[in-house]
């Protein structure tokens, strides 16, 4: 159950409701990530036994020798396609990388829309057979969702409700399944050693579905941290720092971070598949007139989604 600070949102009152019950849930949606940066979303259409196929199908490429995970690590992709192995993405401004490793699926144009161009292959796990599938099904379906809820939120701005479609249609998002592995040897580690140090999201927004453990923490506006505490078939949303580009901080993005199991847990393994939604690279994060005045002056130079995208590759370690 989501805590009593992370609102739950249900998403099919926004999918099939009448205007009224529509208007309800973009205020609601608007609120929370003006406050929180999170919710937790029911009734997304995605099934349990979807879910749960998503989940094996992770857990076993995971658990694939390195010498068979490494076919697949392409290191001038900067960990946009494909395997990307332990000790390669740092969170921004910090020492120590992250105690995961991670796969990431990327757009597949189907349309014959020539930003096909722009977007490497995604690479093909050959030994198992239901991953590619699986994993593109997932896709497909948060990529849904998150059209849903960006349409909530240009309600929610007074934009018109279609404003992000063409931003998004055939976007550069990515899919990251990530196995935060055991830690066989915690006192071996640096002190600052977590599975994900405090951050923030790149992109517009992020859907996290599911996640074998629990680890996910939020820093509230009173400088305190929150475990996120969701359902197992909750999709747990926040909002990234494109979005607060856009929106001149009226949307927060918010820092979150994935802490250390306690100590009888440490050699367990943790898995969660975010969904980072991501325009297409020519969008505009220019700051939204609407969210400029007085108090509110412009915090961020005029930037396109793909420069920024570029510029935080490079602070977290996985472009040169």
């Amino acid at each position: 159950m989501s805590t009593p600070y992370i609102p739950c949102l249900d998403l099919g009152s926004y999918i099939n409701g009448t205007e009224a019950e529509r208007k309800k849930f973009s205020d609601e949606l608007g609120r929370a990530f003006n406050d929180s940066g999170f919710v937790t979303i029911t009734n997304h259409g995605v099934s349990q036994e979807l879910i749960d196929k998503l989940y094996q199908n992770i857990q076993a490429a995971f658990s694939l020798s390195p010498e068979q995970k490494k076919k697949y690590e392409k290191v001038e992709l900067a960990g946009q396609r494909g395997y990307t192995s332990p000790g390669k993405e740092t969170a921004k401004g910090a020492k120590t990388a992250d105690l995961k490793e991670f796969w990431q699926i990327g757009q597949e144009v189907m349309d014959g829309d020539p930003i096909k161009e722009q977007y490497p292959d995604n690479e093909y796990l050959e030994e198992i057979v239901e991953f590619n599938p699986v994993t593109r099904e997932i896709y497909q379906r948060l990529e849904a969702n998150g059209k849903h809820l960006l349409r909530a939120i240009a309600t929610y701005l007074n934009l018109p409700i279609n404003y992000f479609d063409k931003h998004v249609h055939n976007g550069n998002s990515i899919l990251r399944g990530i196995h935060y592995f055991p830690i066989e040897n915690p006192d071996a580690l640096p002190d600052d050693a977590v599975r994900a140090g405090a951050h923030e999201d790149i992109n517009l927004i992020t859907l996290l579905i599911g996640a074998s453990a629990d680890g996910l923490e939020v820093l509230t506006r009173s400088n305190e941290w929150l475990p996120i505490k969701a359902h197992h078939t909750d999709i747990v949303v926040n909002v990234g720092d494109m979005l607060q580009r856009l929106t001149n901080n009226k949307l927060k993005s918010t820092t979150h971070r994935v802490v250390n199991p306690p100590r009888e847990l440490m050699k367990t393994s943790r898995f969660s598949v975010p969904f980072f939604l991501h325009p297409r690279s020519d969008m505009d994060l220019t700051s939204l007139q609407s969210c400029i005045d007085a108090e509110h002056p412009k915090v961020y130079e005029d930037m396109t989604a793909g420069e920024y995208l570029d510029e935080r590759l490079r602070e977290i370690g996985l472009k040169k």
